[in-house]
């Protein structure tokens, strides 16, 4: 009888191996590398997001940035990748032109554009229209990203300084940044830096003073969204990719780095 009972026990611990073997070559047969093409403004989020969706879907996330304007040129050039995350206005127009798959899109959050200063320094007044006047007259540099690569709070900024007839002067005393506010301040720094949130909050040495008031804000075209485009390769993981990015695990990670969910 302990014989058989070995044998059983062995024989029972062999079919476990094989199950575990097969499932686990299984997982592996079903991971794919899913590519994402995003707007350079969700790196901070997508750097906390990214181990957790590997994790728990079993994908590889690999991901390209860039100023929102070039995802949407690369997209409309047909550049292979699996999702993109852009302003909601833009894929709806992309699924338009048939370069993003109808219905896949879905709404991450909204930002806007906000005014951050170096730790310690004194907090430029944002009350109204006319104090953000007084306090970019003031300032004795200005960083906001360049609008001329597709950056869209450099593009709404301009806007915003040519409406209050103050373009020369800010520009006389502007750095734009030619990328993320990480990769601006780990080379210069300025009196007042305006971009959004989730760029500001990623800096430690500057404080968020708060953003600029409403009726200067564009909101529709600051709700940001993320879509399967219509030549995945891997429609089905990214599929699952971007049910990922509109869960609540994601939902917190965007508010915690400045901007609002489900706007």
């Amino acid at each position: 009888m302990a014989v058989h009972h070995v044998m059983a026990m062995r024989s029972i611990f062999l079919i476990t191996v094989r199950v575990v073997i097969f499932v686990a070559a299984a997982a592996a047969a079903n991971a794919a590398e899913v590519k994402l093409l995003s707007a350079e403004v969700m790196k901070p989020a997508l750097a906390d997001l990214a181990g957790v969706f590997e994790r728990s879907n079993g994908h590889k996330l690999m991901i390209s940035y860039d100023s929102a304007g070039r995802v949407k040129t690369r997209i409309e050039g047909g550049e292979a990748a699996d999702v993109a995350i852009i302003q909601k206005p833009v894929v709806e127009a992309l699924s338009e032109q048939g370069k993003i798959a109808r219905g896949s899109a879905v709404t991450l959050a909204r930002s806007g554009v906000a005014v951050a200063v170096p730790k310690g320094a004194p907090r430029p007044d944002l009350s109204t229209v006319d104090a953000l006047k007084r306090s970019l007259l003031a300032a004795k540099t200005i960083a906001y990203p360049d609008p001329t690569r597709g950056a869209a709070s450099g593009i709404l900024f301009r806007s915003v300084i040519e409406r209050l007839g103050i373009a020369r002067e800010v520009n006389a005393k502007a750095k734009l940044m030619k990328g993320t506010f990480v990769e601006f301040v780990a080379e210069d720094e300025a009196e007042i830096a305006v971009t959004q949130p989730m760029e500001l909050l990623a800096v430690p040495s500057y404080d968020v003073v708060g953003w600029l008031p409403d009726e200067l804000q564009d909101y529709k075209n600051f709700t940001w969204a993320a879509a399967v485009t219509a030549n995945a390769s891997e429609p089905i993981a990214a599929k699952a990719l971007v049910q990922f990015l509109s869960s609540p695990t994601a939902a917190q990670v965007l508010k915690k780095r400045g901007m609002e969910p489900g706007q």
